[in-house]
């Protein structure tokens, strides 16, 4: 319900955004995606006015209201739950209730005070007051940093419900997809729009730049057979008049230019070798701060073995990874290594270890002192740090770079055993999805803590340790969809069980002819796509003719614009006969 049209921002005279226009509709939810640095956030900056364009305007209905998720917190009420129920009517505090036991607060948090609360659980806070308002729009950078598996589960569910617009910014790949209806990307300094998943619009973008070079390259060729043409015989008397005509061809060609490289990650970690089949066995682990916190826990780790640590914050997953990196030492219990195991270890407090007075090559060639100059570059540049940007201070760097560097220490130093911590927290999607197939083609074995559900799904893992509350761990053999079906989450199976539901009939009904007539609907939807889609090749060759003959016209581009914007309407009303099949038979079921 909003409109941006021809917005541009440049900083230190790079420009950031460039002629960006798009258009967010009553009820759509987007995931924004692009690659760190790219502008989401600056955007969203855009949107709610706390920055202004360089030339471009912002427009949306009298009364619109935009709800933000900020980063900098101000809590003005003495307790939890009053600093979240004051954005309502005081009548309906046990939504502020729910929404808080949702987001991971128990009952005893609801009487703390917000400043007594650890960063992550302030954000929460500020998560469920942003929510609790109903804004008609919601801007929402990260809202997963911070949360464990269950409130992001949570937040899921509740996002998916929501009723009005939203943009959401996320690493998360899984959680976009649940969530939003459409995806939005900040792709070379534009602003790209369609509907459907992640993975469709990078799809699609693939698409759209293999289009565009094949062009180039086509108007290059014909460029340069006209020119060859020019120059045999642009001097001679009897070819002079079609030597001119083809001059006048040569002006007329559009100006295709080549497309800069972007930088992606692309890496894998270099596995040292092992030559036995037992890595490391802990045996009795038990280990408390204040209360306990690891209790009796007993794990062995063998080669080539993926290992997730699952639960709720504050039940010791990092401590249980310490544990195993000797980085801390249990109260009971003994944690034995062999000899030959090399680790790759990635914490969420070894950002905070890095010297923040060294360079970024500097950093990596400390992690490995065999390594010479050109090997430190190499490294660095498989980082995203080429050239001069391996000088830079690790106290300019963002987070998400600080999390490249690490990463980069650890492939400095071949390893056969990974601990990482949270990986992908400042990641953006794509060095996520480098960052999995590193881990998929590691020889070696790996143990992950992760709130990611795509991970979880994604990693085939040999086995769980699942933190509980109140200090106990146990160990399920098995991956993550294993446990979702055999056990799944307590929280979860709780709520489940007290919602009582009808028995199944014995002999469910015949299917209606409603149900039919759809897949009659759905049937002749999926032929007309393929013709559709049939007709755009053809569209596509007839136009990479045209362009190499010097025949094209603005007419054509715009017919295949149209048969494309034609072809999409056929997919969006295939999803939707799609979606309401699906509830007919859930209804049935």
């Amino acid at each position: 319900m909003f409109q941006c049209d021809h917005l541009s921002l440049s900083f230190h005279g790079e420009p950031l955004l460039v002629d960006v226009s798009f258009h967010l509709q009553k009820g759509e939810r987007c995931a924004l995606v692009g690659r760190n640095g790219s502008g989401k956030t600056t955007l969203f900056r855009l949107i709610e006015g706390s920055e202004s364009a360089d030339k471009g305007t912002i427009s949306s209905p009298k009364g619109y209201r935009i709800g933000v998720l900020k980063q900098h917190l101000n809590f003005t009420k003495p307790t939890v739950l009053e600093e979240a129920a004051q954005v309502i009517p005081e009548e309906e505090q046990h939504r502020a209730e729910a929404l808080l036991t949702g987001l991971g607060f128990d009952e005893s948090q609801m009487d703390e005070s917000p400043q007594q609360l650890s960063g992550g659980y302030q954000l929460r806070l500020e998560l469920a007051k942003v929510l609790l308002k109903e804004p008609d729009c919601l801007l929402l950078d990260e809202p997963t940093n911070y949360l464990d598996i269950l409130a992001i589960r949570f937040l899921t569910r509740f996002l998916k419900r929501w009723r009005g617009e939203m943009i959401l910014i996320s690493h998360d790949r899984e959680f976009l997809d649940q969530v939003c209806t459409h995806t939005m990307g900040i792709h070379r300094q534009k602003v790209v729009k369609l509907r459907g998943s992640t993975s469709e619009f990078y799809s699609y973008i693939m698409q759209q730049e293999e289009l565009q070079e094949k062009t180039r390259l086509k108007v290059e060729e014909t460029r340069a057979h006209l020119q060859s043409y020019v120059d045999r015989f642009g001097a001679k008397a009897s070819k002079a008049a079609q030597a001119s005509a083809r001059k006048k061809m040569i002006e007329r060609l559009p100006q295709v230019e080549a497309m800069r490289a972007i930088a992606s990650l692309g890496f894998k970690f270099h596995a040292a070798p092992f030559a036995g089949r037992k890595m490391l066995e802990a045996n009795h682990l038990s280990f408390s701060y204040e209360n306990p916190l690891i209790s009796d826990l007993s794990l062995q780790i063998e080669k080539g073995e993926r290992i997730a640590i699952l639960g709720k914050n504050g039940c010791g997953k990092s401590t249980v990874l310490r544990l195993l990196a000797k980085e801390l030492s249990p109260k009971e219990g003994s944690v034995e290594m062999r000899d030959n195991v090399i680790c790759g270890y990635f914490g969420q407090t070894n950002i905070d270890r890095l010297n923040q007075a060294h360079t970024i090559e500097e950093e990596i060639a400390l992690a490995n002192p065999q390594l010479n100059f050109t090997q430190i570059r190499n490294l660095c540049g498989i980082m995203m740090f080429g050239g001069d940007r391996a000088k830079k201070k690790i106290s300019m760097l963002s987070g998400g770079e600080k999390s490249r560097v690490l990463l980069g220490k650890i492939l400095a130093r071949p390893c056969n055993l990974l601990l990482l911590d949270e990986p992908t927290h400042h990641l953006d999607l794509e060095s996520v999805e480098a960052l999995v197939d590193a881990i998929e083609g590691f020889e070696g074995a790996c143990v992950i803590v992760t709130h990611s559900e795509l991970i979880l799904n994604r990693l085939e893992f040999d086995k769980l340790i699942i933190c509980h509350a109140g200090g106990r761990q146990e160990v399920f053999w098995g991956n993550y969809a294993d446990f979702l079906e055999k056990i799944g989450w307590e929280e979860e199976t709780e709520k489940k069980a007290a919602v009582s539901k009808p028995p199944k009939a014995k002999n469910p009904p015949m299917r209606p002819f409603s149900v039919k007539k759809l897949e009659d609907k759905i049937r002749g939807c999926e032929e007309a796509i393929q013709l559709k889609e049939a007709s755009l090749h053809q569209m596509g060759q007839i136009l990479l003719e045209s362009i190499e003959k010097g025949k094209h016209s603005q007419e054509m581009y715009r017919e295949v614009a149209e048969e494309q914007k034609a072809c999409d309407l056929l997919y969006e009303q295939l999803e939707q006969l799609l979606i309401e099949k699906e509830n007919i038979e859930k209804d049935l079921n």
